[in-house]
């Protein structure tokens, strides 16, 4: 998996991924994604070329949300499609997180 960031604002950046988010790449992600957290308030995740996301992936993601939703802060992701937006609906993730 790769990721490409772009900030919007001191405190607010977009997170492009790519290929697959699986067990392999899920530890490394969380490390950076937590860095992240730490110091911005609104994270936008896009999806639109991520292929697969695992069961690890979706812990991360989970994660993720509860510490953004405790910090008051938001978490948004768009371009979810395909096999992802599957894994999405069959977890029932789209109605825990906020997706565009």
């Amino acid at each position: 998996m790769t990721i490409r960031s772009e900030r919007l604002a001191p405190d607010s950046m977009v997170l492009f991924l790519s290929g697959r988010l699986d067990t392999a790449s899920s530890c490394a992600f969380e490390l950076n994604l937590n860095e992240l957290i730490d110091g911005t308030a609104d994270i936008i995740f896009d999806f639109k070329e991520l292929s697969y996301i695992s069961s690890s992936g979706l812990h991360v993601l989970l994660q993720a949300q509860k510490t953004m939703t405790a910090k008051n802060r938001k978490l948004v992701m768009r371009n979810v499609g395909g096999a992802v937006k599957d894994v999405f609906e069959m977890t029932g993730f789209t109605s825990i997180v906020t997706l565009e």
